[in-house]
C-alpha cells in the first residue's frame, strides 16, 4: 500500500501528491512533520485500517463501495480542492496584476513575466493555507467514508477522489477569478460610465 500525501490536501510543505513513502526516511519525514495529535490520530488510523485489513483477507469477494459512499468520498475530496483553487487563483490575479502595475512598469518586464511571479507568490501562499484549507472543510462537516482498506484501494474509489479533486480545484480555480469582474467597475470605469 503506497501512502500518498500532498502539499494542497494535507498541509505538509514538501510532499507533492506523486511522492510515495516508499522508503523508512520518507516515512520519518512525514511523521516528523506532524504534531502530536496528528500523529495520535494517524496512529490510530493505521491501527484501524490493520485491523479491517486482517478482517477481510478473509472475504474472498469485498463489497464494493456504495453510490452514497462514492458521493461522500467525492465530495471529501472535492471541498478542500474547491478551497485551495479558490486561493490559488485569487493569490495569482491579485499578485501578479499589484507586480504589473508596480515593478513589471518599473522593470520593464512583460505581461507574463508578472503573472509568472504572481503564480510563484500564490503557491507559495498555498502551502502555508493548505493546513486552514484543509481544518476549514473538516469544521464545515465534511467527513471522509468509512470505507475498508480494500474499498479505498479499488479503481471506482480512486476514480471517485481523483474527479473529486479535478472537480474542486475547477469550481476553486474558477471562483478566484472573481477579481476579475470587479477590475471593470474601478473608479476611474466607473466614473467614465457615468
Amino acid at each position: 500500500m503506497h501512502l500518498r500525501t500532498s502539499a494542497a490536501s494535507f498541509g505538509f510543505p514538501g510532499f507533492k501528491i506523486r511522492d510515495k513513502l516508499h522508503s523508512r526516511q520518507l516515512a520519518q519525514d512525514f511523521i516528523f512533520k506532524l504534531g502530536y495529535k496528528e500523529r495520535n490520530i494517524l496512529f490510530e488510523e493505521l491501527q484501524r485500517i490493520q485491523t479491517q485489513a486482517a478482517a477481510i483477507r478473509e472475504t474472498v469477494n469485498p463489497d464494493p463501495p456504495t453510490q452514497a459512499q462514492l458521493k461522500v468520498l467525492f465530495a471529501h475530496s472535492a471541498v478542500p480542492f474547491i478551497g485551495f483553487g479558490f486561493l490559488d487563483n485569487l493569490i495569482m490575479i491579485l499578485a501578479g496584476d499589484y507586480i504589473e502595475t508596480t515593478i513589471g512598469i518599473t522593470l520593464g518586464i512583460s505581461t507574463m513575466a508578472a503573472a509568472g511571479m504572481g503564480n510563484t507568490l500564490s503557491d507559495v501562499a498555498g502551502i502555508g493555507s493548505a493546513y486552514y484549507v484543509e481544518r476549514l472543510a473538516s469544521k464545515i462537516g465534511v467527513k471522509a467514508p468509512s470505507l475498508t482498506p480494500v474499498q479505498a484501494t479499488m479503481s471506482r474509489s480512486r476514480w471517485c477522489i481523483n474527479l473529486g479533486r479535478a472537480f474542486g480545484v475547477t469550481v476553486g480555480c474558477l471562483l478566484g477569478m472573481f477579481p476579475l469582474l470587479l477590475r471593470q467597475f474601478s473608479p476611474a470605469n466607473l466614473f467614465a460610465f457615468l
